[in-house]
C-alpha cells in the first residue's frame, strides 16, 4: 500500500523568550479543567490549532498508544528506505531505551542527500524532526517510541498529550521541567496574543507575568479563518471529552471550553461532567486507563457548525460568569 506523502513547513520561532515564557505560563496551568485560566478568561491548546500549526492533519485512527509492538530492524529499514544490515549495526539502547543515535541518521541523510536519492533522504530526515524535536527523549538520540510516532502517521494527538502531561506533572510537583515541544506550545501562545504583547519591543522591561496579567478577554485574537471548515473533535467513545495519549501517559483534555478559539460561541456554564479530568503516569495505571483511552479513539465523535451554531466567536454571560 503507497504510503501517504508527508509535508513539512518551515517556522521561525523567537528562541530567547521560549523558556521564560513557557514557565511563566505553565504557572497558570489549571489542574482541576486541565487548561490555562488567566483573571478574564480561559485558554488552551486544542488538537486542531495544533493540527493547523505543523500541517498535519488528525486521521480517523487510534493514535501512538505505546502499546504498539517495537518495530524489527527491517521494518525500520524499510521506513526509512535504507539497508538493514545498517539500522542493526547502530541500533542501541539508551536510559533503558532503545533507538537510534541522531549522529548516525545525520550521517545517512547527508549521505542520500548528495546521492539525490530522495525517499531516503527525507524519511530520515523527517524521523530526526520527530526525535529530536517534536518527541525528544534522550539528547542525540531517536528512541523507539518516536520511531513508533513515525510510523503510524498520527502524530498531533501525541504531541498534545505531551503538551497537557507535562504541563500537568510539572504542576503536581510544583517545578520541573516543562518536556514537551516547547518551540510549538509557544508558537500556539503567541498566535492569541496581540501583537503589542507578542512581538513589539518590550520596552518597560516587564516581566511575562506581567504582561499576562494585564491582558483581558478582549485583548486576546481568538479565532483563525483557517477553522471555518473544521469539525471539532469533541469527545471519544465513553469519554465525555477527549483522552489523549502521550509518551509517557494520557491525559483528558476540554474542547468545550475551546469553542471559541475554533469560531464558536461559549454559550452556558458547562457541565462539570464534560469536564472529568483523567490522568495517569506510563506504568501507574491501576484504573487501566490506557486499554479505556485506545478504546476511545476507535469511536470519535466530531461537531460542527450544525451542532454549535453560527461562527461568531462570541462568550455569554453565563459562561463568563
Amino acid at each position: 500500500m503507497e504510503r501517504p506523502k508527508r509535508h513539512t513547513k518551515k517556522y521561525n520561532f523567537r528562541q530567547p523568550d521560549v523558556k521564560e515564557l513557557m514557565n511563566t505560563l505553565a504557572q497558570f496551568y489549571d489542574p482541576l479543567y486541565h487548561c490555562f485560566s488567566f483573571p478574564d478568561f480561559q485558554l488552551l491548546p486544542t488538537l486542531e490549532e495544533y493540527a493547523h500549526l505543523v500541517g498535519i492533519p488528525i486521521l480517523d485512527q487510534v493514535p501512538f498508544s505505546g502499546l504498539e509492538s517495537i518495530p524489527t530492524s527491517r521494518e525500520i529499514a524499510d521506513l526509512l528506505h535504507i539497508d538493514e544490515s545498517l539500522v542493526k549495526a547502530h541500533m542501541t539502547t539508551k536510559g533503558g531505551i532503545q533507538g537510534l543515535p541522531s549522529e548516525f541518521l545525520i550521517a545517512q541523510a547527508t549521505v542520500y542527500g548528495k546521492a539525490m536519492s530522495e525517499d531516503a533522504f527525507e524519511a530520515i530526515f523527517v524521523l530526526l524532526i520527530y526525535g529530536l524535536a517534536l518527541f525528544p527523549n534522550i539528547d542525540k538520540f531517536v528512541d523507539v517510541n518516536a520511531i513508533r510516532i513515525f510510523s503510524v502517521l498520527n502524530p498531533v494527538p501525541t504531541l498534545l498529550g505531551d503538551t497537557y502531561f507535562s504541563l500537568h506533572l510539572r504542576n503536581a510537583k510544583g517545578s520541573g521541567t516543562i518536556v514537551c515541544c516547547l518551540p510549538l506550545l509557544y508558537k500556539w501562545f503567541i498566535s492569541h496574543l496581540p501583537q503589542t504583547v507578542a512581538f513589539k519591543e518590550n520596552k518597560g522591561c516587564l516581566r511575562w507575568s506581567t504582561r499576562l496579567m494585564s491582558l483581558s478577554n478582549d485583548d486576546i485574537s481568538w479565532y483563525d479563518r483557517a477553522y471555518d471548515g473544521v469539525q471539532i473533535i469533541d469527545s471519544c467513545g465513553e469519554f465525555s471529552n477527549v483522552p489523549l495519549l502521550g509518551t509517557c501517559g494520557g491525559i483528558s483534555y476540554n474542547p468545550i471550553l475551546a469553542r471559541r478559539q475554533l469560531g464558536f460561541p461559549l454559550k452556558d456554564k458547562p457541565n462539570n461532567i464534560l469536564l472529568e479530568g483523567v490522568f495517569f503516569q506510563e506504568g501507574k495505571d491501576p484504573q487501566g486507563l490506557k486499554a479505556r483511552m485506545v478504546r476511545a479513539w476507535r469511536k470519535i465523535h466530531k461537531k460542527g457548525r450544525n451542532e454549535l451554531g453560527p461562527k461568531n466567536c462570541i462568550a455569554l454571560e453565563p459562561y463568563t460568569t
